[in-house]
């Protein structure tokens, strides 16, 4: 299933590992006969503080090997061909997207090859449609880009870690602005700098998204709401579609490590087909998750996702530390407390059908388009229009990257205090009934400067960069 962009709904990601369980020879009497089936990846979660040898030890000593240990959050990465790996280390420890999808696919006797995806070919700019495509954008004027230009374009200073499905390196709209060395690979769950690994091989999803952020305003094509910014292609979503955990960990770790200033997370971190995170597996995705973003958080990242497309009521998701929600339906990364949750509008500024919501998870609302008039932007070969709050939440993340550009030593506190109280506020429609068939199609609760489906409000371009008395520079 999908996620945030229709047609192209992205989802949860995973990636199959070639290698095993390790072992010197027989096993002592007091050690485990480590089976040898496929290899899964596990994500793993210990207790704070644990020295990255102790890690290493448990997961060995449970038939595992370890891709990756972040000591910063005590979260590893390991790989195992035993299927006991999981209750050796804990079932409350240790989790696998991969496994839970075969186990799925066991119990409904549906497993399946997966069909191939057609991969995409390279781009010739020389091939690129180069006429300016600008007027329609509707989307830009609707949170007044254009407008904010005249201040600023926002700096190269700024990069923005674009946590998708890779970006087309030599889109002539995002070439320049493609920050190479700090872009990565995170489908093992470990960064991995290599261009094969970060580059786009089946979706246009990520270049989409960076396009939105960060295309040139050269007067072809279109132009992102901070054409000045630069953007780092760091990979989590795979061929299939899938943003597992560990891929999405990874993602947040390296953000920080490399002093991001903001991500953009398009995605949902979840191997069922629903956004909703359920059952005794929530606890380990939870808790990684939160330590990842909690982190990133603190080391100056600002963390923002899209609400996801399943037009469901989220729940607010709590802190590291603690159980995830008991019930409701918990969308991560972006029901997690430090992350700027966006939802998506159309064209009429209404909250878009197939947008999620909710009161105390969403922070603000951008354009996300509905069927017949979606949001253009970059895909590999040129441009086009997709749908979803994909959409919506790189119209915050490119705002957020001017304010960032206007004030360098900002917090992500403080940046995301200043885009909540930029924002257009909008009250809850007095009737949402999207079908016409007498029925409330979603019920929005709170009042007008912040409810369940716009937050603070539309995102603002302007506001958040014009000096307070300047007047509109279109006046």
């Amino acid at each position: 299933m999908s996620l945030l962009a229709r047609p192209l709904r992205a989802v949860v990601c995973t990636v199959l590992v070639l290698s095993g369980c390790v072992t010197a020879g027989p096993a002592a009497a007091d050690e485990p006969a480590c089976g040898h089936g496929r290899a899964l990846r596990y994500v793993v979660t210990f207790d704070r503080g644990t020295p990255e040898a102790t890690a290493r030890s448990q997961i060995t000593g449970a038939c595992g090997a370890t891709t990756v240990y972040y000591p910063q959050i005590a979260v590893a990465v390991a790989t195992s061909g035993d299927s006991g790996f999981g209750e050796r280390i804990g079932l409350d420890r240790a989790f696998s997207a991969q496994a839970s999808r075969l186990a799925a696919q066991r119990a409904t006797d549906t497993v399946k090859p997966q069909p191939a995806r057609a991969v995409l070919p390279a781009t010739d700019p020389a091939k690129v449609p180069d006429a300016d495509l600008s007027a329609r954008q509707w989307d830009m004027r609707m949170i007044n880009a254009g407008k904010a230009h005249a201040f600023t374009d926002g700096s190269r200073d700024v990069v923005v870690g674009v946590l998708d499905s890779g970006i087309d390196p030599d889109h002539p709209d995002l070439a320049r602005a493609l920050d190479r060395d700090d872009s990565a690979g995170c489908l093992t769950g470990a960064p991995d700098r290599s261009t094969a690994a970060w580059a786009p091989t089946t979706s246009v999803h990520g270049t989409h998204v960076a396009g939105i952020i960060a295309a040139a305003d050269d007067g072809h094509g279109v132009t992102g709401v901070a054409p000045g910014v630069r953007v780092a292609s760091v990979k989590v979503i795979d061929d299939r579609g899938y943003a597992d955990p560990e891929a999405a960990v990874c993602g947040l770790m390296w953000a920080a490590s490399r002093h991001l200033r903001l991500t953009n997370s398009s995605y949902f971190v979840n191997p069922w087909t629903l956004s909703c995170i359920r059952g005794n597996d929530r606890g380990v995705v939870h808790e990684a998750l939160a330590r990842a973003v909690e982190y990133s958080t603190a080391a100056g990242t600002l963390n923002v996702a899209a609400a996801t497309n399943e037009a469901v009521d989220l729940t607010p998701s709590a802190r590291s530390g603690s159980p995830g929600a008991g019930s409701g339906c918990e969308a991560l990364p972006a029901g997690l407390r430090d992350v700027v949750a966006v939802s998506a509008v159309g064209s009429d500024r209404v909250k878009a059908g197939y947008s999620s919501y909710g009161l105390g998870v969403i922070d603000v609302t951008a354009p996300g388009g509905e069927t017949g008039e979606c949001v253009l932007s970059t895909v590999p070969g040129g441009y086009a229009p997709l749908c979803g709050t994909s959409m919506a939440a790189p119209h915050v993340t490119g705002v957020l990257a001017l304010l960032a550009s206007k004030d360098p030593d900002a917090r992500p506190r403080q940046l995301r205090r200043t885009l909540d109280r930029g924002a257009m506020p909008m009250p809850c429609p007095a009737d949402y009934d999207l079908t016409g068939d007498g029925t409330q199609d979603a019920y929005c609760a709170g009042y007008e400067e912040f409810n369940g489906f716009y937050g603070h409000g539309m995102v603002d371009a302007l506001a958040a960069v014009a000096p307070r008395g300047r007047p509109d520079p279109a006046r």
